[in-house]
């Protein structure tokens, strides 16, 4: 965690938003009324054939080698977006980064919305592979916040130590931020702070521009112990981080139900605000909401416990019990680290197919199972293998 937010304090004008009490000038929005964007896009002439730029991907791993044919990058690649965003824009962060030695990753990102649209014949296989079949061409995305409908939300608290979701959104006509400029960002910051002065109750909260905080306030900003939260140390917005809007509910323990709910009240009520100020997030039918990664389209959600399974997490059964759950484990201190005293960071694998309130359900039942199994190891029991969940939710 603290490397993350080193990374982030140290790279471009990222800012802290925990709810916020900060207000300012009101923000001329800009709204494009239709629901789906359709981008036109704008051919550029290179000196050179497609084929002396298509990129060296034999020794790669990632969505977008497995998914680039010459074919596809000599029909694309002279294409920009109405901002002027190009192909290998898009997928140089794959080239430069071959792959991770345990997680496939993506391999490309999104400049802005129409991206999505002027490159999808790369971006739709991409999305194909990396949410585990969900076709964009052929589905559409199913968004649901009704926190109500959320059942056998409390865990065991003697297992469950913490509870969180997360998730981000970009705001409709502002390049996303790795092709944001800097007027672009300042936009974005603005737009966010001025509409989230709105917020009251348990939500209200103070922000943190980097640009005019103490070194001691990074530091405890870095420093996820002392970070500054919200009163109730529950809800917090990051602002020009990977995406516009990263929008996180915690708390420790396992109420995951109540963590749901400020999550989808918070998130409710800043779309809300923003949209009484003239802007509007991204949002399609076939995409859900539009982020920079493709990973984290649709929900952009990730429901997480780190949960306390010493017996489990040492059954040979353990990754398949995960795998039929739909769930993933990773250590307390996210990818790449191991756990640290039998705990685990148990999430969601997926991100489209199913709504939020499926997926935060689909994580209360698995992680609920985790639990006896954990309980009935303690006894000595026998466990058994749950049968797999289905692909995709309901329709």
């Amino acid at each position: 965690m603290a490397s993350t937010f080193s990374r982030l304090l140290a790279g471009r004008r990222t800012a802290f938003l925990i709810a916020t009490v900060s207000s300012g000038a009101l923000t001329t929005g800009y709204l494009l009324n239709q629901q789906n964007v359709k981008a036109g896009s704008f051919n550029r002439q290179k000196l050179f054939p497609p084929s002396a730029d298509y990129p060296d991907l034999r020794k790669h791993n990632n969505c977008m080698a497995e998914c680039l044919t010459p074919a596809i990058y000599a029909k694309l690649r002279d294409k920009m977006t109405p901002n002027g965003y190009t192909l290998d824009q898009c997928i140089q962060t794959g080239v430069d980064n071959p792959g991770h030695p345990f997680i496939k990753t993506v391999g490309m990102v999104a400049g802005d919305e129409e991206s999505y649209e002027v490159f999808a014949e790369i971006f739709d296989p991409v999305i194909k592979v990396r949410h585990n079949g969900y076709d964009p061409k052929l589905q559409k995305h199913h968004t649901d916040l009704d926190c109500s409908k959320i059942t056998q939300g409390q865990f065991d608290d003697r297992y469950v130590l913490s509870s969180r979701i997360r998730t981000g959104r970009s705001i409709r006509g502002l390049s996303l931020p790795p092709a944001c400029s800097r007027s672009e960002r300042r936009a974005v910051e603005n737009v966010v702070v001025t509409a989230l002065a709105g917020l009251k109750g348990n939500l209200a909260g103070k922000y943190y521009s980097l640009t005019t905080m103490s070194d001691k306030e990074q530091q405890q900003l870095i420093d996820a112990r002392k970070c500054q939260h919200n009163n109730d140390k529950t809800f917090l917005i990051w602002i020009n981080e990977e995406d516009h809007i990263r929008v996180i509910s915690m708390e420790k323990g396992g109420n995951m139900k109540r963590v749901f709910e400020k999550f989808c009240c918070g998130l409710q009520e800043v779309e809300k605000l923003i949209k009484e100020r003239g802007w509007e997030f991204m949002w399609n039918e076939r995409l859900g909401y539009i982020l920079t990664c493709p990973s984290n389209l649709g929900t952009g959600l990730r429901a997480g416990v780190h949960v306390r399974i010493p017996k489990l997490s040492k059954d040979p059964r353990f990754s398949k019990i995960l795998e039929n759950l739909r769930l993933q484990k990773r250590g307390t201190g996210g990818v790449d680290t191991a756990a640290v005293a039998d705990v685990y960071d148990i999430s969601n694998l997926d991100r489209m197919g199913r709504s939020e309130v499926e997926l935060v359900q689909l994580v209360i039942d698995g992680v609920n199972y985790m639990i006896d199994c954990e309980k009935k190891l303690e006894r000595g029991q026998d466990i058994k293998i749950p049968p797999p969940l289905p692909q995709f939710g309901k329709k």
